[in-house]
């Protein structure tokens, strides 16, 4: 079996997308220090796929402990990077936290990439290198404008530091820039598990319902948008995990000599992962009440400092390259996410 590396492995996209790589074959190891993760992953993706995952509790910023996990696991097929801070609200309060964990952890991960001659390589990237766009959707080759966000901003170089690392290195690979990922595996075995009060909007709808929020706020309703509120594209975290595994199989199975490598700009593509739909906050409060019969206790209330307008993708790129289709619809990743979310508390 191909050995995979997994960054973040125990967070919630990465428990999701180990999941589907052991389902495709693969053997994987997960580096995660739990700062921004749960021991609970583990357990989870253990009763799923019936495997006991290797997990590495190190700090990837800690370059020494990291290129051990390399030295004690020689042939390594390929990277998956997850590891990073994601709260926008968080980064623009602490912005050099955010430089400092996302960067250097970055960095060091790529170093030994190059180092222990790793051929494949998957970025964790994020819709918000596109910052506030003014045309709909996003495709790869819109230009990127200045971030909203330091969050933002850390994938923005994050992605220049990958550019200019292929040109000096034979690693391949793809920045993955996916949209809103909600939703859980359908055993409701594993699923998102915020830290302290959740920021994203889906698990503070649930909580909301639940009565641990007792008001829920919508940041904004005076944007330009048919209602108001912000618009983002919605993406089940099951679709994004199979786009990570498919990313992988595609790199494999087209191994870039170096004449197509120098005109692909060194080994690097870029992939949107998104529905292509773009929904507003109240519309998914309302499909949420409709689906559930609950009713939430919201209120109106201001802009949220590093929020973008709307923002939703071009996925044709990603369905040709991977042939990555069928995908969940806003229903299924309500419903899924609604019954995890009972289930945990």
């Amino acid at each position: 079996m191909k050995k995979i590396i997994v960054t973040g492995g125990c967070g919630y996209i990465g428990s999701h997308t180990i999941v589907d790589l052991i389902q495709k074959g693969f053997d994987v190891i997960s580096i995660d220090n739990f700062s921004r993760s749960n021991k609970k992953m583990l357990d989870g993706v253990r009763k799923i796929t019936g495997k006991e995952i290797v997990n590495y509790e190190i700090d990837l910023c800690d370059f020494a402990a990291t290129k051990k996990v390399f030295e004690e696991n020689l042939n390594i097929s390929g990277i998956i990077h997850f590891a990073a801070y994601k709260a926008v609200g968080e980064s623009v309060e602490q912005p050099l936290l955010y430089f400092r964990n996302n960067l250097i952890s970055l960095i060091n991960i790529l170093e030994c990439a190059n180092e222990f001659k790793v051929p494949n390589f998957i970025f964790s990237s994020s819709c918000s290198v596109y910052g506030d766009v003014k045309t709909l959707p996003v495709n790869e080759e819109t230009p990127l404008p200045e971030a909203a966000s330091p969050y933002g901003r850390t994938k923005q170089i994050g992605e220049q530091i990958i550019f200019d690392t292929a040109r000096a290195c034979n690693t391949q690979f793809i920045l993955l820039r996916y949209f809103n990922p909600v939703g859980a595996h359908p055993s409701v075995e594993i699923g998102e598990l915020p830290i302290g009060k959740p920021s994203n909007l889906f698990p503070s709808v649930f909580y909301n319902a639940l009565g641990k929020i007792n008001e829920l706020v919508v940041h904004g309703s005076d944007y330009e948008t048919k209602d108001g509120s912000c618009i983002r594209d919605y993406i089940h975290v099951m679709d994004i995990a199979e786009a990570h595994s498919l990313s992988l199989l595609y790199l494999m199975n087209n191994k870039t000599s170096e004449k197509d490598a120098a005109k692909n700009n060194w080994n690097v593509e870029i992939l949107n992962l998104g529905t292509g739909k773009g929904y507003t906050v109240l519309e998914v409060i309302n499909a949420f009440e409709r689906l559930s019969g609950e009713k939430l206790n919201y209120k109106l209330g201001d802009r949220r400092s590093g929020d973008v307008a709307a923002i939703y993708s071009d996925n044709k790129k990603a369905i040709e390259k991977l042939g990555w289709k069928n995908l969940r619809d806003l229903d299924e990743m309500l419903l899924s996410a609604w019954r995890w979310t009972k289930k945990i508390s």
